[in-house]
């Protein structure tokens, strides 16, 4: 167990029920965090969970866990939401210690080969994957350098940001980048204390990856499903749990002397 009484943890792209963000959120609460919860609507996956209470809901989860919840719906790639965003939480709980990059562009239109591939989606892709990421991050940082009292920034990139892989190159680029920004601003927020690393999950058991299948054609989908636990050692996809546990260590004091690490999470699949 890890000793989070006093934090405060802003999570983007936590509004999905089967996501990694709502996972994080709450155990994140169950080590002490208060949290905030971001996503750019209140159901990001409502075709999937119509029922299902969005950011709100996650929010009423950490009250119930005796922790501060706090929902807030804004565009990561627009500069004046996330300022706007940062604003809010800093003013609401009174300063953020954690901030965890954890949203994502739905796939869908992406999957495709380079030659087929819409200049737009290209553009949707490294927007929301990248921009948001570095937009996320430098509003966070700032607020922490001034603060003076350190920070945990963790950076959800993917096992496709160290390795390509056809009709993904969207994707993996934005995911490559997402590590290469990592080691900058670990180098750069090192000196403020400030531990900046990132995890890079196959695949997880997610709305987001129910969408990808539903993306593909019904033999492509069939292999997609069928295939992912065969391929990895410990022979299971992972769930939003064990990504969960990697963040909660890498925001905890145990962790404090780790930076500019881009962690496999992966079962044996990627093993660096």
């Amino acid at each position: 167990m890890y000793d989070l009484k006093g934090k405060v943890a802003f999570i983007t792209g936590a509004g999905s029920e089967h996501g990694m963000g709502r996972a994080i959120a709450n155990r994140l609460a169950q080590e002490g965090a208060d949290v905030v919860v971001n996503d750019i609507s209140k159901n990001p996956y409502a075709d999937y969970t119509p029922e299902w209470g969005g950011v709100h809901q996650v929010a009423k989860e950490v009250e119930a866990l005796g922790r501060k919840g706090l929902a807030i719906l804004g565009d990561i790639t627009d500069s004046a939401q996330v300022d706007s965003m940062v604003r809010q939480a800093t003013d609401t709980l009174g300063h953020i210690d954690i901030l965890i990059n954890a949203a994502a562009l739905r796939q869908g239109p992406d999957l495709a080969p380079v030659v087929e591939l819409d200049e737009k989606v290209w553009d949707q892709t490294q927007a929301v994957n990248v921009k948001g990421t570095f937009l996320c991050s430098r509003a966070v940082a700032r607020g922490m350098i001034s603060r003076g009292q350190g920070g945990k920034i963790v950076i959800i990139s993917s096992i496709a940001g160290k390795q390509g892989y056809a009709d993904h190159a969207a994707y993996c680029t934005s995911k490559f980048a997402l590590i290469g920004f990592t080691q900058s601003l670990a180098q750069e927020l090192a000196k403020y204390q400030i531990n900046v690393n990132a995890i890079c999950p196959a695949s997880v058991q997610t709305d987001r990856t129910d969408s990808i299948a539903d993306a593909l054609s019904p033999e492509a989908r069939e292999r997609y499903l069928s295939g992912r636990a065969d391929r990895v050692p410990i022979g299971r996809v992972a769930e939003g749990a064990d990504i969960a546990k990697t963040v909660t260590f890498l925001c905890s004091s145990e962790s404090d002397y780790l930076t500019g690490l881009s962690i496999s999470v992966a079962g044996g699949y990627m093993m660096h």
